[in-house]
C-alpha cells in the first residue's frame, strides 16, 4: 500500500509539472490584440506578404544559444512585409525550442537595422492598416521579450526608428565601436508603434525615455552605457569579431542547464511584468519545476561553496 500511495503521489506531482509547464508556455504565447481590440491579423498578413525582400533566418547551435540574423543589407536591414511575417516564425520556432538558453540578434552586412522598408510603409499609410501592421509588431516583439532565453541585440551601425525599438525587446544590448541607437519616429512625424516607447521607459527611466524621443539623439556606444541602455562596447568592429565577442559575452550568463536558466527567465521577466501577488504566485510555479530535479539534485550531491 505504501508503495502504491508513493507511486499515486510521483504521478500526480508529474502531471502537476506537466500542466504548470504548459500554462507557462500559453502564457509565453498569448497575444496582446484580438479581434475585441479591432485586430485584423489575417488581413494585415495578407498585406505584409505583397512586400517581398529580405529574409529573417535563425540558427542554432548545440550550447543553447540561438543566431537570429536580419538580411536584407541592401536596406540596411530594413523590415519588408515578409520579413515581419518571418520574424513572427522564427519568434514561434524559438517558443517551441526546449534546449535553447541564449539568443543573439544581429544584422547582416555590418549594421543593424533602419527600421520599417519605406515602400511597405507607404503602401499600409492608411489608420486601419497602420494600426494592425502596430499591433501585429506589438504582438510579435512582446512574444519575443517573453522568450526562456536571455537575448543581446548586438548592434553594429545603425539602429534606426523600428530597429531602435528591437533592441529594446531584447535583455541586453551590446554596441560595437562606431555604432549608434536613434530613434527618430518625431522627423516622421510618429511615436514609436512596435512597443518601443513604453520597453525604452523601463530600460532608462520615463526622464531619459522622453529626452531620447523628442530630442530624436544619436546615441553612441559611451552615451548608450552611461544611460544604460547598453551594457558594454565590444572591441571589435567586424562582423565575425564581434559575433564571437557577444558570444562569449552571453556565455558568462548562460553557462548551466537549460531548465535553470529558462526558469531564471520566467521569473525575472514575471517580476517585471506582473503585479508582486502575480509575481510570486508564477515564482512559485517556476520554482516547482526545478525543485528535486535532476540539476537541483545534482548540484546537493555535489554541495557546492559559494565564496
Amino acid at each position: 500500500m505504501p508503495s502504491t500511495v508513493t507511486e499515486m503521489a510521483i504521478s500526480l506531482w508529474k502531471n502537476l509539472l506537466q500542466t504548470t509547464k504548459e500554462r507557462l508556455l500559453q502564457q509565453r504565447r498569448m497575444s496582446l490584440y484580438n479581434g475585441a481590440h479591432g485586430y485584423e491579423e489575417e488581413l494585415i498578413k495578407k498585406k505584409l506578404q505583397q512586400f517581398a525582400g529580405g529574409s529573417i533566418n535563425l540558427s542554432k547551435d548545440d550550447n543553447g544559444i540561438g543566431i537570429l540574423t536580419l538580411n536584407n543589407p541592401k536596406l540596411m536591414n530594413a523590415f519588408t512585409g515578409t520579413m515581419m511575417l518571418e520574424l513572427q516564425e522564427r519568434v514561434t520556432e524559438l517558443e517551441n525550442w526546449k534546449d535553447g538558453k541564449g539568443l543573439i540578434i544581429y544584422g547582416a552586412g555590418n549594421t543593424f537595422c533602419s527600421g520599417s522598408d519605406l515602400n511597405a510603409v507607404k503602401a499600409i499609410s492608411n489608420s486601419q492598416d497602420g494600426m494592425n501592421m502596430c499591433m501585429f509588431m506589438q504582438n510579435t516583439l512582446t512574444r519575443l521579450m517573453r522568450l526562456p532565453l536571455i537575448s543581446v541585440a548586438l548592434v553594429q551601425g545603425k539602429a534606426v526608428g523600428g530597429g531602435a525599438e528591437l533592441t529594446t525587446a531584447c535583455d541586453f544590448r551590446l554596441m560595437t565601436p562606431g555604432s549608434e541607437i536613434r530613434f527618430v519616429h518625431k522627423h516622421m512625424g510618429l511615436v514609436p508603434g512596435w512597443g518601443g516607447a513604453a520597453r525604452l521607459v523601463g530600460i532608462v527611466g520615463s526622464g531619459a525615455a522622453l529626452r531620447l524621443l523628442s530630442g530624436a539623439a544619436r546615441l553612441d556606444p559611451e552615451s548608450a552605457l552611461r544611460l544604460g541602455l547598453s551594457q558594454e562596447t565590444l572591441s571589435s568592429s567586424d562582423e565575425t569579431g564581434a559575433l564571437e565577442e557577444a558570444r562569449a559575452w552571453l556565455s558568462g550568463y548562460t553557462e548551466g542547464p537549460a531548465s535553470v536558466i529558462r526558469a531564471v527567465k520566467e521569473v525575472v521577466t514575471a517580476g517585471r511584468e506582473l503585479p508582486v501577488e502575480a509575481a510570486l504566485r508564477r515564482e512559485k510555479d517556476v520554482f516547482g519545476t526545478v525543485w528535486g530535479r535532476p540539476a537541483n539534485l545534482q548540484a546537493l550531491v555535489r554541495r557546492p561553496k559559494h565564496k
